[in-house]
């Protein structure tokens, strides 16, 4: 909006002096002194006023930017928690080396310093997430990453042999139902047949009496005592 006045004050002022514009009218005096004609001069003085408003807004820009480069603390807090993140992995990596505490956090700094996600953080972030990392140190070299794909690689071969167990046992459970299908059914076989033999057993002990009566009586009226015809016995019960 400054930028836009002063560009139309100073068309208007260079029309004007041109001659292609009027020139503001104002009436003005002081004391007993004549009213003289003041708009050209009311006109020329908020023109260079407006101009000068201008030529102040580049500093006034750059002391926004200043600003706005001043974090709030809740802004520093997520920054530092991004750089304890990317030092922490590192550190799981077995990036870090250096044993002494002093050493540690100065290899962290230098390490968050080049990182290029971390370009614009300041160093007051970056030395609060180096010493972070560095007290966690033995955290991250508990869960390092070599660690936890050992772990990892363990866990999913456990798993891989309860599927293979569960499988088994699936398995060993469908050929028991069989087996047990067949029992049944071979029972209720054996039960079919003995009933056939106890059927055809008792049909035998009442035929055979008859038979007997036939056999020990000769056709010619003879005496049953002289013919030569043996007695069967009679049969044995089944076992």
């Amino acid at each position: 909006m400054i930028c836009v006045a002063a560009l139309g004050a100073v068309v208007a002022t260079s029309l004007s002096a041109l001659g292609v514009l009027p020139w503001l009218s104002l009436q003005a005096g002081f004391g007993q002194a004549g009213v003289i004609d003041a708009g050209i001069f009311v006109q020329i003085g908020l023109t260079c006023l407006i101009l000068m408003l201008g030529f102040y807004l580049p500093s006034s820009a750059r002391m926004m930017a200043l600003e706005n480069a001043h974090r709030k603390f809740s802004l520093n807090m997520h920054d530092i928690v991004e750089a304890y993140q990317v030092a922490h992995a590192a550190d799981r990596s077995g990036v870090f080396a250096l044993a002494s505490e002093f050493d540690a956090v100065k290899e962290r700094m230098a390490f968050l310093r080049d990182h290029p996600d971390l370009q614009a953080l300041e160093p007051e972030i970056l030395e609060t997430a180096a010493q972070m990392s560095q007290i966690s140190h033995e955290l991250a070299e508990t869960y390092g990453n070599e660690r936890v794909e050992r772990a990892q690689m363990f866990l999913k071969q456990r798993q891989e042999e309860v599927e293979l167990f569960q499988q088994r046992i699936e398995d060993a459970q469908t050929i028991l139902h069989e087996l047990s299908q067949w029992t049944r059914d071979i029972e209720i076989e054996e039960s079919i047949a003995k009933s056939q033999l106890s059927r055809l057993r008792d049909e035998l002990f009442e035929l055979l009496p008859e038979l007997s009566a036939q056999l020990q009586t000769p056709p010619d009226g003879s005496d049953p005592s002289a013919s030569s015809v043996v007695a069967m016995s009679p049969p044995r019960a089944a076992e």
